[in-house]
């Protein structure tokens, strides 16, 4: 009997394993032209409040303390909004909230991050990929794939369904403050390939994914978040530029699209409206002409590039009039839903429109399973999404990422022997490079030049070099976010320059490529790998191309000036 019953069990657990395999074979896309009864059912048992407060998904976090956490939870259990964006915090406090906030929603919430570099863009304790300017680089777009299901499974770990990524935009304007190293570059077809690689990962591993910013925010020098960039182009520059890779993503099936807040003339010339507002942008352009029939989805309605011209929740309404099929963080989500309700019965919108953005969302959350809701199990959360396969795998995209801008030769005449100096320029400290070369490097000096170090500070280094037969180079930026500008002092910089005109010199750039522009004279370096970030992956991956361990594969992904195009890039011999 009981022989019986393990094989009865085992074989139910199959037939279920197998069910939903089933139900994520067909694309989200895909599942939105069968009739679905759950969708029909759930839809059936709402009224016009219950069907707008769908379309909302409203802010979460799990670093701002009880009351901020049982703030969220009022909202969700008065309003019954679509869905959570969860903001900073960490991975189990997130797991327990989802758990209790699910309990309050009558319909299961949609649960939403900004994951363009997996959780750690957002959470602590967890991975972080390289970010996309360094993505860019690499040439074997399968690692993207791979990496976007690891992600995949971490969002479905710790209950989550849809990712706010990958960024499509093209980054053709280096002084671009919100885009810049979000981008995989400034070359429209890789910038292609490289998202939607990244994004059918995810999609196989069972998360929505979002491209974003639609029609392209990439050639702007304003943060939508302060106020209204504007896009003075031409309609066949927007058609054949920026429009690109969101034309690639929709004939490859992703799932959805976010709309940027950026005036655009030349698509509706209406004084001062974002393209988030816009119906001949996000109707008739996304939607009629490019013929995309996923989730259409407003950035946060709460910046500045949106709610300037258009406050008091007059832009709510005209976000959802515009097309999009969900707004994310309102600055008053009861008032908007109160106002676009005015709007339906006024006559300016019709139901028929609300219904079919509710049915929309409800396939969203029947296709990421929420039909058969079950909470996720804090245990083991971190040791799960610390996993060695997602490390292994964040070390092989920065060893493919890795670029010899130039001196493959010098590389070649290192001599691990002679007497070395292991320079690290914007760090306090030794560096994860000074310890890696150390290892091979057996008769070596460690200096260390911070960011702001004084001019008699760096007279005195340059007296210490003097007489090195080699010096190793390590420019590292030390802030979170990889700057098109290096925040070194002037004297620094010119270090930087001196250094790099001593013959056999070796320089690895632990930064945003771009900042290379900003540093005359490193041009003169024996020989300079472009590494992207401070990533101690990066910094271990430079150490092996150094040590002749790696073969650097990694191309530029954008143009930094005249001694660096797009695609540069050499290969040891």
């Amino acid at each position: 009997m009981k022989l019986f019953y393990t094989a009865t069990l085992f074989i139910l657990l199959n037939v279920c394993a197998f069910n939903q395999v089933s139900a994520q074979s067909a694309s989200y896309i895909q599942s939105l032209q069968a009739q679905n009864h759950w969708v029909d059912s759930v839809f059936n048992t709402l009224n016009m409040r219950c069907k707008i407060a769908q379309l909302f998904f409203i802010r979460a976090h799990t670093n701002r303390g009880q009351a901020y956490a049982d703030s969220v939870a009022q909202v969700i259990k008065k309003q019954q909004p679509g869905g959570l964006v969860f903001f900073q915090g960490g991975p189990v406090r997130q797991v327990n909230l989802s758990n209790q906030y699910q309990k309050l929603a009558k319909i299961p919430l949609l649960i939403a991050m900004d994951g363009e570099w997996g959780l750690g863009m957002r959470l602590d304790s967890t991975i972080s990929y390289p970010y996309q300017m360094a993505l860019g680089a690499v040439q074997d777009n399968t690692l993207l794939n791979q990496m976007g299901q690891q992600v995949a499974y971490d969002f479905k770990r710790i209950g989550m369904h849809l990712n706010f990524a990958p960024v499509m935009d093209i980054n053709n304007n280096p002084d671009n403050p919100v885009i810049n190293y979000r981008s995989f570059g400034d070359n429209k077809y890789n910038v292609a390939q490289k998202a939607i690689a990244y994004m059918q990962g995810m999609q196989q591993g069972g998360l929505l994914t979002t491209a974003k910013h639609f029609p392209g925010h990439g050639d702007t020098n304003v943060d939508s978040h302060m106020d209204l960039p504007l896009l003075n182009f031409t309609r066949q520059r927007l058609d054949t530029l920026e429009e690109y890779p969101f034309k690639e993503a929709i004939a490859a099936g992703i799932s959805g699209i976010m709309v940027a807040h950026m005036s655009i003339p030349v698509l509706d010339n209406t004084q001062h409206l974002p393209s988030t507002l816009s119906r001949p942008i996000i109707t008739n352009l996304l939607k009629d002409e490019l013929g995309f029939k996923g989730l259409v989805v407003s950035d946060a309605m709460e910046m500045k590039g949106v709610v300037k011209y258009f406050p008091g929740g007059e832009a709510d309404v005209k976000a959802f009039i515009a097309g999009n099929d969900i707004l994310e963080l309102s600055e008053n989500s009861a008032r908007a839903i109160k106002k676009i309700k005015q709007a339906i019965h006024s006559g300016q919108v019709t139901e028929q429109e609300l219904d079919a953005k509710v049915k929309k969302v409800l396939a969203a959350k029947y296709w990421a399973g929420l039909n058969q809701y079950q909470p996720s199990n804090p245990i083991g959360t971190v040791a799960d999404l610390n996993r060695q396969q997602a490390k292994a795998l964040v070390q092989q995209l920065s060893n493919a990422a890795v670029t010899l801008l130039q001196g493959d030769s010098v590389i070649q005449q290192l001599d691990f022997g002679q007497n070395t100096a292991l320079v690290s320029i914007g760090t306090e400290g030794p560096s994860v490079y000074q310890y890696e070369l150390g290892k091979v490097f057996t008769n070596a000096r460690m200096f260390n030049v911070g960011k702001s170090a004084s001019a008699a500070e760096i007279s005195q280094l340059l007296a210490m070099l003097h007489g090195y037969p080699q010096i190793v180079i390590g420019i590292h930026d030390s802030r979170l976010r990889p700057a098109s500008k290096l925040d070194f002092s002037a004297s620094v910089k010119q270090l930087i320059a001196q250094l790099a005109g001593n013959k056999g010199s070796v320089i690895s750039v632990f930064a945003n490529p771009y900042t290379l522009a900003n540093l005359p004279g490193i041009e003169k370096a024996g020989a300079i790998l472009e590494c992207y970030q401070k990533d101690e992956s990066m910094q271990r991956a430079a150490v092996k191309v150094l040590t002749r361990q790696l073969i650097p594969q990694g191309k530029l992904p954008v143009r930094i000036n005249a001694f660096w195009a797009n695609g540069t890039g050499l290969v040891l011999p």
